[in-house]
């Protein structure tokens, strides 16, 4: 593996680039597919940190995929928040 397949693009979950540009190579898939493959996205921050990478990924590999397929979603929280203001009383 090269350096750039060793590069964390998933966080959360630890997934690399050499590892999500391998699923692609294999099964030609789209962003929800290579989400559910290889759990990229599923982690603590829903996506917020690697959707657009895993998305430029995708439109790179396969730049005649389905514009209307169904695009990944953010998962609640979709924002930050912080202890402080969860654990304020009212």
């Amino acid at each position: 593996m090269t350096n750039t397949e060793n590069v964390i693009v998933c966080r959360c979950e630890e997934v690399t680039y050499g590892q999500l540009q391998s699923t692609i190579a294999e099964y030609n898939c789209s962003a929800r597919e290579l989400k559910l493959r290889t759990r990229a996205g599923m982690g603590f921050c829903g996506g917020r940190t690697c959707r657009m990478m895993i998305d430029r990924m995708i439109e790179n590999a396969n730049p005649d995929i389905n514009s209307n397929e169904t695009p990944l979603k953010y998962q609640p929280p979709v924002r930050a928040v912080t202890f402080g203001s969860v654990g304020e009383s009212k």
